[in-house]
């Protein structure tokens, strides 16, 4: 029975329409705040935040469905988003300032395959969030030690993923397993989206070497003047579909067009904004006629952190009303372990305007 449960919560997750998007901004004071988008469209998932306390003891699930993989004991407190289970972080922050997300990454990874004599080391992709968050405080402490691990597949058949680290000082780093070797690239754009890989996203925005802010300048052609209908046109050509690749090319754009605020609680503001042109109408998702199920949105939660100051923020499909987690009230030597979902009520908060008569 245990194994069938813990089949369907991987099969809950693993093989849905997935299209998250990230990106990362920088305050004038001097906070990083990573955003992004978690687009699941074929089902709803229980989705949860996550509090872990130092000292607590965690093991990885393996793909036979057993929980007998490597164990570790939670050197760093954290507070994470996820999905299903409280093992199955996507999402987090720890006390240090470390993020990590979790984005889908199908059909270009490729993890080692699960070996049943090494399962003492052997790290659930479901869970590479949970440990990295637990035991890290640097990206060069995580680029020291991939290698004492083995990164599997939790759900054989599944989608891998790969993952975005980010420090609080501004470094970002995404990490990607190709070929069964853990490979890491600087991030210096500060976005993300799914597949292809990180590398060649990067090199598909030179085919956008057109675009700018701004208003396209007019110009003659032949007897006619060219002119812009209304600002904005120095991005005529920016693609809007909710493919991976437009989706990294608006990320990239968006993210660094930006205008720089003056700290972090001002940029999470920023990082929604720019995160509302990710969110997914649910009838994109499908042909018509075809939806499984009914929701609000694809998009089923946005987060924004600010690693500087140490504070979560998120809302949902149910309800855009921006609630937030401050890790700064949380003494992670004594907080229980605990999780629970993300919304009390799946209802939109509707503030009445009072008109005086």
């Amino acid at each position: 029975m245990k194994k069938l449960l813990f089949a369907l919560c991987i099969a809950t997750i693993s093989n849905q329409t997935f299209a998250c998007t990230g990106i990362v901004l920088h305050s004038r004071d001097g906070a990083t705040i990573t955003g992004r988008t978690i687009d699941w469209a074929r089902a709803e998932t229980n989705n949860i935040y996550i509090v872990v306390p130092r000292g607590y003891e965690m093991q990885s699930l393996l793909p036979d469905g057993t929980q007998n993989g490597i164990k570790f004991t939670t050197k760093y407190g954290y507070v994470a988003l996820g999905a299903e289970r409280p093992e199955f972080a996507i999402d987090g922050t720890n006390e240090t300032g470390l993020n990590i997300g979790l984005f889908y990454f199908p059909d270009y990874g490729e993890y080692q395959k699960y070996d049943e004599a090494m399962r003492d080391i052997t790290l659930s992709d479901m869970q590479v969030v949970s440990w990295i968050l637990g035991t890290f405080s640097s990206i060069d402490e995580i680029q020291e030690n991939i290698n004492n691990v083995r990164i599997v597949g939790v759900e054989p058949g599944a989608s891998t993923t790969h993952w975005r680290i980010t420090e609080p000082n501004g470094r970002v780093a995404v990490l990607e397993i190709i070929n069964g070797i853990p490979t890491f690239h600087n991030d210096e754009i500060g976005a993300i989206a799914n597949s292809p890989s990180f590398d060649w996203q990067h090199t598909n925005l030179n085919n956008y070497v057109n675009l700018k802010s701004g208003t396209a300048d007019s110009w003659k052609l032949g007897p006619d003047t060219l002119k812009s209908f209304s600002g904005g046109t120095g991005l005529l050509g920016l693609p809007g579909d909710f493919s991976s690749p437009s989706r990294f090319v608006r990320a990239a754009f968006f993210s660094n067009m930006t205008i720089e605020q003056p700290d972090g609680p001002n940029t999470i503001s920023q990082a929604f904004h720019i995160l509302n042109n990710f969110d997914v109408p649910f009838g994109t998702a499908f042909a018509p006629g075809k939806e499984p199920v009914k929701m609000p949105s694809a998009t089923q939660w946005t987060i924004a952190s600010d690693l500087k100051n140490k504070v979560i923020y998120y809302h949902t499909m149910y309800n855009r009303t921006i609630r937030k987690i401050d890790m700064n009230t949380i003494d992670f030597a004594t907080v229980p372990f605990q999780f629970s979902p993300l919304d009390d009520v799946k209802t939109e908060t509707i503030i009445p305007v009072q008109i005086g008569q």
